[in-house]
């Protein structure tokens, strides 16, 4: 009934549009990258200074200076540049990133957005550009699963960890629906099969509303190898 990972970052995918300059976020929305559509042309933004993200390198084409912000070994497509720490910032900042995708671990239903926990253990408070690219990109969507492990909700009516940025987040993705938030709160267009509206409902934390074209949910048969 759930997606995995793997199909959360496939359905992301199919909503990047050609020309576009999307900045992924550690985890598992680099997997994003790996299922873009055929023929669509897409640039990927890495802030530490990469504009033209290519897949990863193999062990043959490695190289320890070539790496992204989550210090995986990349290559870089046609067409990419190399900047500084400033300039990358100064793109994010001035508002030329079309979307960014994170992960989270809580949205509220007005977008408010936390996706970093100073609780976490031996890691400290690690928000990294999460800020600069919540704050100033064109669009913030979200890809995370829709329950924590113990089954609390995800999508809440108030944040009760530190904020990322208020009112920032556009669309969600989760492993049982696909959702909006607009001036009303968030608004289901796509529910996995098998799983009432209700019991959608029982696993989310804010209200939720569901458009009048609501759709089930699917993806193609993939095995679940994005990172965690």
């Amino acid at each position: 009934m759930k997606l995995n990972r793997s199909q959360m970052a496939w359905r992301a995918a199919q909503d990047i549009g050609d020309g576009w300059l999307v900045n992924l976020g550690i985890g598992l929305p680099v997997a994003v990258a790996d299922h873009i559509p055929q023929g669509r042309d897409v640039f990927f933004h890495s802030e530490n200074g990469v504009i033209g993200v290519g897949p990863l390198a193999s062990t043959e084409r490695a190289d320890s200076d070539l790496v992204d912000a989550g210090s995986r070994q990349i290559t870089l497509r046609a067409g990419a540049s190399i900047v500084d720490s400033a300039w990358s910032f100064s793109l994010i900042r001035g508002g030329h990133i079309d979307v960014t995708v994170l992960g989270a671990f809580e949205v509220a239903g007005n977008g408010d957005l936390a996706n970093w926990d100073m609780k976490i253990p031996n890691k400290g408070p690690l928000v990294g550009g999460a800020m600069d690219l919540a704050a100033a990109a064109k669009a913030v969507w979200i890809v995370m699963e829709h329950n924590t492990r113990s089954g609390g909700p995800r999508i809440v009516k108030e944040c009760t960890l530190p904020l990322t940025a208020k009112r920032c987040v556009k669309r969600i993705y989760t492993d049982l629906a696909v959702m909006e938030i607009g001036p009303s709160g968030v608004i289901v267009h796509e529910i996995v099969d098998g799983l009432s509206r209700e019991e959608l409902q029982k696993r989310s934390g804010a209200p939720l509303t569901f458009a009048a074209d609501c759709k089930a949910l699917t993806a193609p048969p993939l095995a679940d190898v994005a990172p965690q």
